[in-house]
């Protein structure tokens, strides 16, 4: 029987949603690895709307789940419904959306709050022992969702030894600050957190080609059937 692998979704687009080459990159990776994926998001407005050419917001309300059907081709469910008996493990792309509309990590760093179904998918997960995988600013959502627990997680945002277009260093002590710990990586590595069960790749946080992005999800991906085995 295929393994389920939710898909935590957070809108579509890099500036206000799901990064997109990274969610579908991650439902392909998926499908190669002979799993099943199913999606959700929490339904609730986005924080706001972005201009992707011109960078600026723009006057509209846009939902959460509405906009992250676009990637998932409608087949898509609200966070509110989905529990960890329904997942073998969860996924989790990056894009500023995990930090606008997961969190509010984008806006008051570590001390945000967060989406009460996303946490709760994540502590169930991570009490029943399932694997959880974080993308490009995936870990800041792991890292405030076990906030308080003993998790005490190792989460990779990136590396400040090489070119990355955000502040890697602040990023990576904000997880500190919940608890987790940082460990840099580089676009061509995964952190495997094996007591926690735990998956990170910096992806998109870092200066990255398409081929680089999608081999590093590769990389994730594998690593996590490879857990499921």
């Amino acid at each position: 029987m295929a393994k389920k692998i939710g898909v935590l979704l957070s809108g579509s687009g890099v500036y206000d949603g799901t990064e997109i080459q990274e969610g579908v990159f991650t439902l392909l990776a998926i499908d190669q690895n002979g799993g099943e994926v199913v999606c959700f998001a929490p339904d609730v407005d986005q924080h706001h709307v972005v201009n992707h050419i011109t960078g600026e917001e723009m006057d509209e309300t846009r939902n959460v789940l509405t906009e992250s059907a676009r990637i998932a081709r409608g087949n898509i469910q609200a966070a509110s419904t989905i529990t960890a008996t329904d997942i073998d493990a969860l996924v989790i792309p990056g894009g500023f959306g995990t930090a606008k509309n997961h969190t509010k990590w984008a806006f008051e760093g570590p001390d945000g709050a967060i989406n009460e179904d996303v946490k709760r998918i994540i502590v169930e997960l991570y009490d029943a022992k399932k694997p959880i995988v974080g993308l490009c600013m995936g870990p800041t959502t792991i890292a405030k969702a076990l906030e308080g627990t003993d998790a005490h997680a190792a989460l990779t945002v990136g590396t400040t030894a090489e070119a990355s277009p955000y502040e890697i260093d602040a990023i990576s002590q904000g997880m500190e600050k919940t608890g987790a710990t940082a460990v840099m990586k580089t676009v061509r590595e995964i952190e495997v957190d094996e007591k926690n069960n735990i998956i990170t790749a910096p992806c998109y946080m870092m200066e990255a080609s398409i081929t680089e992005v999608h081999n590093n999800i590769q990389q994730a991906i594998q690593q996590l059937f490879e857990v499921l085995k």
